[in-house]
């Protein structure tokens, strides 16, 4: 994909920067380590299995909470984008929920949904909830009439007409929002693993801080960054499949 053409170089800059900056900075390297430490630091967790483990985790809560949260946005979204009046009902309560931190629900969700995989589920799917669900409004209600006026000439009606030809004439605006939900929740997961978890890559974080390990946890940093990257070129990939399956220029 064209946006990733400069990925290597890109790096390559990176580390000759950091090195730079750790060199000429004359830094302690236990207290900010030089990237061929960092690099040790990731052969020394894939060998003790550690790192794997913590993605996979990651990644099995992340994608429960972004799917269901996608599934979710995006009904709720046409329904709500569609019925206009339902939606200026509730938008006000919307805009009062949507700002506030997913963390801050946290003592709420642990006293509904226990502690363990749950609570970083429920910050994952309130994160990207909502960027899901307001890309899907705001499409709904721009639609083109055309697409409109045409199903209703071939006499196609609801619910057809809103899943069939509503939603895809205005995926490429929930696309959008799908990739800002997916940075979003992203990051939460991380910090709902830092809060509530014992495993993962946000544990991983608390971890190596709290044994003084800064070369790994340097390596962790580097892997949410690194998986968080992979997930967004998956997400555009399955949105070019879309684009593909409906017909929908891109």
């Amino acid at each position: 994909m064209k946006k990733y053409t400069y990925v290597p170089g890109s790096f390559i800059a990176a580390w000759l920067i950091w090195e730079l900056i750790v060199r000429l900075g004359g830094f302690n390297e236990a207290l900010f380590p030089t990237p061929y430490k960092v690099l040790l630091g990731f052969g020394e967790l894939i060998g003790d299995g550690v790192l794997f483990k913590d993605i996979a985790d990651s990644l099995v809560r992340f994608f429960i909470g972004y799917i269901i949260s996608v599934v979710a946005g995006v009904f709720f979204g046409l329904i709500l984008g569609w019925y206009k009046g339902i939606w200026n009902y509730i938008n006000p309560i919307v805009q009062v929920i949507r700002p506030i931190s997913p963390v801050a629900w946290l003592p709420f969700i642990v006293l509904f949904f226990g502690i363990g995989q749950a609570p970083a589920i429920v910050i994952i799917f309130i994160a990207a909830f909502f960027p899901v669900l307001l890309s899907t409004v705001s499409a709904i209600q721009n639609i083109d009439p055309v697409y409109i006026k045409v199903a209703r000439n071939f006499g196609i009606r609801q619910p057809e007409l809103l899943f069939k030809i509503v939603l895809p004439a205005v995926f490429p605006g929930i696309a959008s929002g799908l990739h800002i939900a997916l940075g979003t929740a992203w990051i939460f997961l991380v910090t709902g693993e830092m809060v509530g978890s014992q495993t993962g890559l946000g544990f991983l974080i608390i971890d190596m801080r709290n044994n003084l390990r800064n070369d790994l946890l340097m390596v962790a940093i580097l892997t949410i960054g690194f998986v968080g990257l992979l997930l967004d070129w998956g997400v555009s990939l399955i949105e070019k499949w879309i684009y593909k399956r409906w017909g929908i220029e891109k």
